[in-house]
């Protein structure tokens, strides 16, 4: 039962970082004129690299479904990535 229970952590907490990453990504386009974009763009870079590591971890046990839904995140994130790259 431990090993579950740390499946689901582990993918809750990638799920929650995903969140996150997507919040800060809204708020540093929110900002992208303003004086404060490169602190948001550093809160922005540190939030997806966080992410980033929390799905490999999800991904080292994660359940077909939540391998899939992972994947996702990761695209999420690697879009945001080259968007801002682009700017």
């Amino acid at each position: 039962m431990p090993y579950h229970k740390d499946k689901q952590q582990s993918f809750q907490a990638a799920e929650q970082g995903h969140k996150q990453a997507m919040d800060a990504y809204a708020q540093s386009q929110i900002v992208k004129h303003d004086a404060s974009y490169g602190h948001e763009l550093k809160l922005l870079k540190e939030e997806i690299n966080e992410t980033y590591q929390q799905i490999q971890n999800a991904l080292e046990n994660a359940t077909e479904t939540q391998h899939t839904k992972l994947t996702q995140f990761q695209q999420d994130l690697q879009a945001i990535v080259d968007e801002v790259n682009q700017d």
